[in-house]
């Protein structure tokens, strides 16, 4: 299923059929690399897995530091990669166990293995969850901003990565201070890491 995939768009994934409502209308539309445009790529790395093109599924300093802060913390702290996100949304359901862990390193290995990182990221910005039912970035820029991906600014899409961690309670229709403060470092980051020519080399 893992090699399929390599080529084959999803209809549909895991998270979708676990992670939405009945009374949600469900949000769903592929964008393939070439009209996703190099914006969005760019912004969900600096959000989301700065070490992206370097890692092999996992961060491991990231890993430790969450396990020292969850140790000292009740709140849960995550290192989950772009790789790892998209082995939890494509195959597995939502919650937290060791077990779901398990199977979400198996997928992540299998996933670095047969895909290249190009792919893993067009995966990623077509499944990813922008708000309620809404999934994929064809979708989140017509139903927020009417216009295809390709079109999106970077203030655009620093806002759709902003969301990310929790598109249920974060808004891109209507952004919180805190929304915005973070879209705000979103962009800065990019701009440390160069811009979209960060990622060239996947």
């Amino acid at each position: 299923m893992v090699l399929v995939l390599r080529w084959v768009h999803p209809p549909a994934t895991s998270f979708m059929l676990f992670g939405t409502r009945s009374d949600e209308p469900l949000e769903y539309r592929w964008t393939d690399w070439q009209h996703i445009g190099s914006k969005l790529p760019i912004a969900v790395v600096a959000a989301e897995d700065q070490k992206f093109p370097d890692h092999w599924g996992f961060d491991l300093e990231q890993i430790r530091k969450a396990l020292r802060a969850n140790q000292r913390h009740s709140r849960q702290r995550g290192a989950s990669t772009i790789t790892q996100q998209v082995a939890k949304n494509l195959f597995l359901w939502p919650g937290r166990s060791y077990w779901r862990k398990g199977l979400e390193a198996y997928f992540t290995v299998l996933i670095e293995m047969f895909w290249s990182k190009q792919r893993i990221l067009e995966m990623y910005v077509n499944i990813a969850q922008f708000g309620p039912g809404v999934y994929g970035v064809g979708a989140a820029s017509r139903k927020y901003f009417a216009k295809p991906p390709k079109s999106l600014n970077t203030v655009e899409v620093s806002l759709l990565a902003a969301v990310l961690p929790n598109p249920r309670r974060l808004k891109v229709d209507r952004p919180s201070p805190y929304v915005h403060t973070r879209a705000k470092q979103i962009r800065r980051q990019i701009e440390q890491l160069g811009g979209a020519r960060y990622l060239n080399a996947i």
